[in-house]
C-alpha cells in the first residue's frame, strides 16, 4: 500500500488551456493516506474519472505531480505504479473458469501455487464466489462477472492502491447492498488503500472513511460522512448529500440574526455583516411543521413512505422539504415551521461561513 500525494494536479483536454474554465479538473492538492478508503462523489461530468485515471497512470495531468510514498510517478505507467483498477463494466476472461480468472493476476507475477490457491479461496469466500469457482465465466450473470472483477482487483496483497470506477453500475439494485458490504469487508480485512468513484451518495457514504465531493471539476469538500451532512462547506454539498438535500432560504445576515421578508430568525452564532449573497441552510430532518410561532409556511404535498413522511412546502416562495416521523399527523392550522438555530448553516456566495457561538459573555449586543 502507499500514501498518494496530489501536488497541484490539474488537467485540461484542450491543447493550450489558459483560463480556469479550460480545465476539466481544477487544481487540487491532497494526500490519500495509506490503507484508508476514499470515495470520489459527484454528478456525471464533474471530473471524478479524470482524477482516478490520473492516479492510476492512464492519464497524464496537464499540470502538477503525483507521488507514491514521496516518489514522483507522474510519468510512470499503471504497471510501474503497481495499481489495481476495477472498471464500470466487468472485464473477465470468458474462456477461463472463475478460479482461473481470480488466479490470473497472481500467476502472471509468478506466485507460488500454494499461495495462489490460498489467496483465491479466501477472496472467493469473502465475495460469495466459492460455489462458482469451477464454472466458466462465459455463462455467468453480470453481477457475478463484476464480482470476478472485484475479486481480481483485491486478490493481490502487494498493490499500492485499488481504484474502482463506478463498479456497481451494472448490478441489480437489490444486489448493490450486498456487494457494498462485501467490498467494505474486503477493505477491513486486507487494508488496501482504496479509491471508489461513484455518483451514488449511498455507495460513497457507506463505503468510505472520507468522501471527496466534486462539482464542475472542482473538489468542494473532503470529509467524513458525518461532517458532510452536518457541516457542508458549499451549498452544492448540502444539496447533494442527504435525501432530500438541504433546504436554502435567501436571507440577510446581521450579527446573530437572519432577516427574510420582514421575518427575523435568531441564530446560534454571530456572523457579523458578511457581504455577498447569503443563504440559511437547514436539513429537512431538523424542520418541524407546527402552529403558532415560526416562519409562515404553505404545505404543497405529502408523501407517506412508511417509516417517514416527506412534506413539500413553501416559505417566502422558496420550496422546502420537511422530514417527519411516521406517526406525525398534519393538523388544520399548521401554517408555521420551526427549527433549532444550532442546526442551521449560513452560506455566503455559496460557501459556508463560520460564526462566533453566542454565549452569556457575548450575548449582549448580538
Amino acid at each position: 500500500m502507499a500514501a498518494i500525494t496530489l501536488d497541484k494536479i490539474a488537467h485540461s483536454y484542450r491543447p493550450d488551456p489558459m483560463e480556469e474554465e479550460d480545465f476539466a479538473l481544477k487544481e487540487l492538492n491532497h494526500q490519500w493516506e495509506d490503507g484508508r478508503a476514499y470515495a470520489l462523489l459527484g454528478p456525471s461530468g464533474c471530473g471524478k474519472t479524470t482524477l482516478l485515471n490520473i492516479m492510476s497512470g492512464l492519464l497524464e495531468p496537464s499540470r502538477g505531480r503525483i507521488l507514491f510514498d514521496g516518489e514522483d510517478v507522474t510519468h510512470a505507467s499503471t504497471a510501474q505504479r503497481n495499481i489495481a483498477q476495477v472498471f464500470q463494466f466487468p472485464v473477465v476472461y470468458d474462456t477461463m473458469t472463475v478460479r482461473e480468472n481470480l488466479a490470473f493476476p497472481l500467476r502472471n507475477r509468478g506466485m507460488e501455487a500454494g499461495y495462489i490457491a490460498e489467496r483465491v479461496a479466501k477472496v472467493a469466500q469473502m465475495i460469495g464466489l466459492e460455489d462458482h469457482l469451477r464454472k466458466k465465466a462465459r455463462g455467468l450473470t453480470a453481477d457475478l462477472k463484476q464480482k470476478i472483477s472485484l475479486g481480481r482487483g483485491v486478490v493481490r496483497d502487494d498493490v499500492n492502491a485499488i481504484l474502482f470506477d463506478e463498479p456497481l453500475t451494472v448490478i441489480d439494485p437489490h444486489l448493490k447492498w450486498e456487494l457494498r458490504t462485501q467490498l467494505k469487508s474486503l477493505h477491513d480485512e486486507f487494508g488496501h488503500t482504496m479509491v471508489y468513484v461513484t455518483h451514488d451518495q449511498t455507495e460513497a457514504l457507506t463505503f468510505a472513511d472520507e468522501v471527496v465531493v466534486m462539482h464542475e471539476g472542482r473538489v468542494l469538500q473532503i470529509g467524513t460522512p458525518q461532517a458532510l451532512f452536518e457541516e457542508p462547506a458549499h451549498t452544492f454539498v448540502g444539496y447533494f448529500i442527504g435525501s432530500p438535500g438541504m433546504n436554502f432560504l435567501p436571507v440577510e445576515i446581521e450579527g446573530a440574526q437572519a432577516h427574510a421578508q420582514g421575518e427575523t430568525i435568531s441564530l446560534g452564532s454571530n456572523y457579523g455583516r458578511p457581504g455577498g449573497r447569503a443563504a440559511l441552510g437547514i436539513r429537512p430532518e431538523f424542520l418541524t411543521l407546527t402552529k403558532g410561532e415560526g416562519l409562515p409556511v404553505t404545505v404543497n404535498r405529502l408523501q407517506d413512505v412508511g417509516r417517514q413522511k416527506f412534506i413539500n412546502a413553501s416559505v417566502f416562495g422558496t420550496e422546502i422539504n420537511i422530514v417527519a416521523d411516521a406517526g406525525f399527523e398534519i393538523e388544520a392550522g399548521m401554517d408555521k415551521v420551526t427549527f433549532d438555530p444550532r442546526a442551521a448553516s449560513i452560506f455566503c456566495d455559496e460557501w459556508r461561513i463560520e460564526g462566533t457561538p453566542i454565549t452569556s459573555e457575548n450575548a449582549e449586543g448580538s
